[in-house]
C-alpha cells in the first residue's frame, strides 16, 4: 500500500511535465485519465483508512480533510478546464498547486511532514535576517542609483545602466548569487575603475556575510526544531 501510494503521488506530481503548457505535451485526454486514476487511488486509500479508524478520530484529523478537499478541488478544476476546452476557451489548471498536499498529508509521509513542520517553524525565526538582508540590498541599490544614475552609462546592449531603482534592486539581487558577475559592473568599471570598490563592498557584505549568516540561522533553527519534535532525530 505504501509503495502504491508513493507511485501514484509521484505520477500525479509528474503530470505537470505533460500538461499544457508542458515540456513534453501529451493529449488532454491522456493526462486527464491519468489524473482521475490517481485521484481514485487517493480516494480509495482514504476510504480504506476511514474503515480501520474510529469515526470521530478520522474526521478530527486535518490531514484527511486536506486530502478530501484537494481531491474535490482537483476534480472541479479538471471538469471546468475540460468544458472550457470544448468551447475553445483558454484557461489554466490552477489545481496544480494543491498536488503537493497529497505528498505531505498521507499517513505514509510522516517523515516528509516532520521536515515540512520544521521548515514552517523555522521561517519566523529567519525573517529578521531576511529583512536585514533586504534592507542592505535596498540601501545599496539607492547608492547605486545616486552613483550611476546621472552619468548616462549604457550596458553592452545599449540599454540605460542603473537609472531605474527597481531594475537596480533586481540586478543587485542577482549579483548576490554572482550569476551576472562581472557583467553587471563592467559599464561602471569602464567609466572609472574606482567604482569597482562599490561592487566589492556589496559582494562582501551581502554575498559573504549575509548569505553565510542566513545559512547558519536556517541550519541551526531547523536542527533545533527537528530535535524537539516528537520522534525527531538529528544526525
Amino acid at each position: 500500500m505504501r509503495t502504491a501510494t508513493y507511485f501514484f503521488i509521484f505520477l500525479n506530481l509528474s503530470l505537470a511535465l505533460f500538461e499544457e503548457p508542458a515540456v513534453y505535451p501529451l493529449p488532454f485526454l491522456a493526462t486527464s485519465v491519468l489524473e482521475v486514476l490517481c485521484l481514485l487511488v487517493f480516494l480509495g486509500r482514504l476510504t480504506h483508512f476511514a474503515k480501520v479508524t474510529l469515526h470521530n478520530v478520522f474526521w478530527k484529523d486535518t490531514k484527511n480533510i486536506c486530502i478530501m478537499v484537494a481531491i474535490l478541488l482537483s476534480l472541479t478544476d479538471l471538469g471546468i478546464y475540460g468544458v472550457l476546452r470544448l468551447y475553445d476557451v483558454r484557461s489554466i489548471r490552477w489545481s496544480r498547486i494543491v498536488r503537493p498536499i497529497f505528498l505531505i498529508n498521507f499517513a505514509e509521509s510522516r517523515q516528509i511532514r516532520r521536515a515540512f513542520r520544521s521548515i514552517r517553524n523555522t521561517l519566523p525565526e529567519i525573517t529578521y535576517v531576511f529583512l536585514l538582508f533586504m534592507f542592505s540590498l535596498l540601501m545599496f541599490s539607492l547608492m547605486a542609483l545616486k552613483l550611476f544614475g546621472e552619468r548616462n552609462l549604457q550596458t553592452a546592449e545599449g540599454l540605460p545602466y542603473f537609472r531605474n531603482y527597481l531594475e537596480i534592486v533586481f540586478d543587485l539581487y542577482v549579483l548576490v548569487t554572482t550569476a551576472n558577475s562581472p557583467d553587471v559592473m563592467m559599464p561602471a568599471f569602464d567609466f572609472s575603475s574606482w567604482y569597482a570598490l562599490f561592487f566589492i563592498a556589496f559582494v562582501i557584505v551581502n554575498t559573504y556575510i549575509f548569505m553565510s549568516l542566513f545559512l547558519a540561522v536556517v541550519y541551526n533553527n531547523y536542527k533545533k526544531h527537528l530535535k524537539v519534535m516528537p520522534g525527531g532525530a538529528c544526525g
